[in-house]
């Protein structure tokens, strides 16, 4: 019997590319998503309905074929299995998934360009992507764009937005730019961001968080310690406390 989720005549993703085999050609457009895609997985660790796509075939049926995708550097959908069916995706076809379509799309621009602007635009905006983002740092003046966009999808065409980090209210995040250190090396990287406009910390940050905290209460201790001790009391044998 065939799974309600297909269509007839339409192919599966065992069928299927898992992308168009069109080189990167800069480390960003798969580092950057990367990034997004564990800083989520930290946020949203016990929710099982997203899923987060890098360099992954988007399949649908508004375009000129569906066996022709689009290929987003990073993409987000709601309401979907983190893995599908218990395995791991090896591309996403929208006929497949609810017809749940991304309800974000990230493209990153290289040294080639490759239709951010207009062609996939118009994509996105046909398939009925809520959000669309252009992170753009090294070729903004080139393209005559700034280096950060974000776009919504306003009764079937794109507006651009103001304000960043960017507040998404139904995604339930906020998206924005962060200069930081990672790996030893200072990067200017995307993040996720609560309502309130505060970041996300990535593992790295949180661990080193943990370790300040934890010297603050030793350094704490270590005065309370002193001033007993010029007060005449041991703080090692307070009254009170039982000898071990």
């Amino acid at each position: 019997m065939l799974s309600p989720n297909l269509k007839v005549g339409l192919p599966t993703t065992d069928q299927l590319a898992s992308s168009d085999d069109t080189p990167v050609d800069n480390e960003d457009q798969n580092f950057l998503p990367n990034v997004l895609l564990f800083l989520l997985s930290m946020i949203w660790a016990n929710r099982m309905d997203w899923f987060f796509g890098v360099d992954m075939a988007v399949y649908h049926t508004t375009g000129v074929s569906p066996k022709v995708p689009v290929v987003p550097d990073g993409f987000l959908s709601l309401g979907v299995e983190r893995k599908k069916s218990g395995k791991s995706r090896r591309s996403y076809a929208v006929w497949e998934e609810k017809e749940v379509v991304p309800i974000l799309t990230l493209e990153i621009v290289s040294h080639t360009p490759g239709g951010e602007y207009d062609e996939k635009l118009e994509i996105y905006e046909k398939l009925g992507v809520l959000y669309y983002v252009i992170y753009n740092p090294e070729y903004w003046r080139r393209d005559q764009h700034q280096p950060f966009e974000v776009y919504k999808l306003v009764d079937g065409h794109y507006q651009l937005q103001i304000g960043e980090p960017y507040w998404m209210s139904e995604v339930r995040l906020g998206i924005g730019r962060h200069r930081m250190v990672m790996g030893g090396i200072p990067q200017e990287l995307l993040f996720w961001y609560n309502e309130q406009g505060d970041r996300y910390l990535t593992a790295e940050e949180l661990a080193q968080q943990e370790q300040l905290r934890a010297q603050q209460e030793q350094l704490r201790a270590e005065k309370l310690a002193q001033y007993l001790r010029s007060l005449g009391i041991d703080p090692d044998n307070l009254p009170g406390e039982q000898p071990e």
